[in-house]
């Protein structure tokens, strides 16, 4: 897959390059002994199926402390803007044991199948209303037109953010994550943390208004969760919160946005795929299942081993980095039959690309139906839909939300 650069920012070389198409390290560290280094990551990969359901099963050996190790360590000057807002504390992302299922409780009661069922009408209304306004020329960029904007007016829905807040919010969170995991200069970087601040003081005024009066959105129930009692929030329980709202709206809508571009990418890509989904609709759930494990939107997560083990044969010390590779797992020749190839039709194997074990991704039903109403949306309003001609697809040099950069279609 041809690929080129990110934005305006200077490149991380190979780590760029690792990070636009993983899968041929991936091939290479399933077929070599024991676990690879891979000095871009600065971790051990643990790359076959078998490891990486291991390591997510063994908690106490394998720490999500350190899971979202930042790539980029902001400047001084950078770092001095964020002091001005809230300092990260430990979420649901980033803890194990007795304080990961504190953090979890909300969300596991947040995203229950009632309350994304309750969800459904609204996010297909939504739908519908993006591809209304999609330009009347025939054709469109869907990242930005549709992809990006659904996950976001859902998610802002599900916390209970006023509409006119979900655009900040959701640009906040998108710049949190490029000064965290991209490469930029001073400014940039100076201009970012000066979006995460101010994305920080929106999510601390929706704290401290839903402590004075409660709603049935997921924002109150972090609150009550994280901050149970009455009385104005203490600073520290402030600051948790804050990092609580910013990661749930990262983790929130970045992955579906990404599962939105990577499905429609491949079934467009493998024409046949389309055409197939075109004469039997029933296959719209094992093709989103199939697109998930395909090319996983969240390619992995970093683990911390707590003491010394022994991971395919190959001896860790305590401290020890690993990358737990959900992108390789899925493309692991002893599991699938075919493992590199795109079918819909493949019986159905049970896949990591939502992760697996304690720290499996509550939000993944909420995902589905985010993907199973977008294609079934793009079938109806769009059944000769294709790939504009002489487009290069670039992929997002990310390990974390993987997804075409940009991508045309036309109809």
């Amino acid at each position: 897959m041809d690929s080129t650069g990110h934005g305006t920012s200077t490149s991380h070389g190979p780590l760029d390059a690792l990070q636009r198409d993983p899968y041929p390290l991936y091939s290479r560290a399933r077929r070599t002994r024991g676990l690879t280094f891979v000095p871009e990551l600065d971790a051990w990969l643990v790359a076959r199926d078998a490891d990486v359901r291991e390591v997510l099963l063994r908690a106490d050996d394998f720490s999500s402390a350190h899971a979202l190790r930042p790539d980029v360590i902001p400047s001084p000057t950078a770092l001095a803007v964020l002091a001005q807002g809230f300092g990260a504390r430990p979420t649901v992302v980033s803890t194990d044991g007795a304080a990961h299922r504190r953090h979890r409780a909300p969300l596991n009661s947040g995203l229950s199948a009632a309350r994304v069922a309750a969800l459904v009408p609204y996010a297909a209304e939504r739908a519908e209303a993006l591809v209304d306004g999609f330009a009347a020329d025939g054709g469109t960029e869907l990242m930005s037109a549709y992809a990006a904007k659904l996950p976001a007016m859902v998610i802002g829905r599900l916390l209970g953010l006023d509409p006119k807040d979900v655009e900040p919010a959701v640009h906040g969170s998108h710049r949190a994550e490029e000064l965290l995991f991209r490469p930029m200069s001073e400014a940039d970087q100076v201009a970012a943390a000066e979006d995460v601040v101010a994305l920080q003081r929106l999510l601390d005024t929706y704290a401290r208004a839903r402590r004075d009066t409660p709603r049935d959105d997921l924002c109150s129930a972090f609150v009550a969760a994280l901050a149970p009692g009455t009385g104005e929030l203490t600073l520290d329980q402030r600051h948790e919160l804050v990092s609580t709202l910013q990661n749930f709206l990262i983790a929130g809508h970045l992955t579906t946005t990404a599962l939105i571009g990577t499905t429609l990418f491949h079934l467009l890509r493998h024409r046949s795929q389309w055409e197939l989904l075109r004469a039997k609709p029933d296959l719209i759930p094992a093709a989103i299942e199939e697109a998930a494990r395909y090319d996983t939107a969240l390619q992995g997560f970093r683990r911390t081993t707590t003491r010394p083990v022994t991971l395919a044969g190959t001896e860790l010390p305590a401290g020890a980095t690993v990358f737990v590779a959900y992108g390789s797992a899925n493309r692991d020749e002893n599991r699938y039959a075919r493992a590199d190839a795109f079918d819909i039709k493949r019986p159905p194997v049970r896949h990591v690309a939502f992760g697996h074990g304690a720290h499996g991704c509550p939000g993944s039903r909420l995902a589905r139906e985010q993907l199973r109403i977008t294609v079934e949306l793009f079938l109806r309003r769009f059944p000769d839909l294709r790939l504009a001609p002489g487009q290069d697809v670039v992929m997002r040099p990310t390990l974390i939300h993987r997804s075409p950069q940009a991508l045309r279609l036309i109809w």
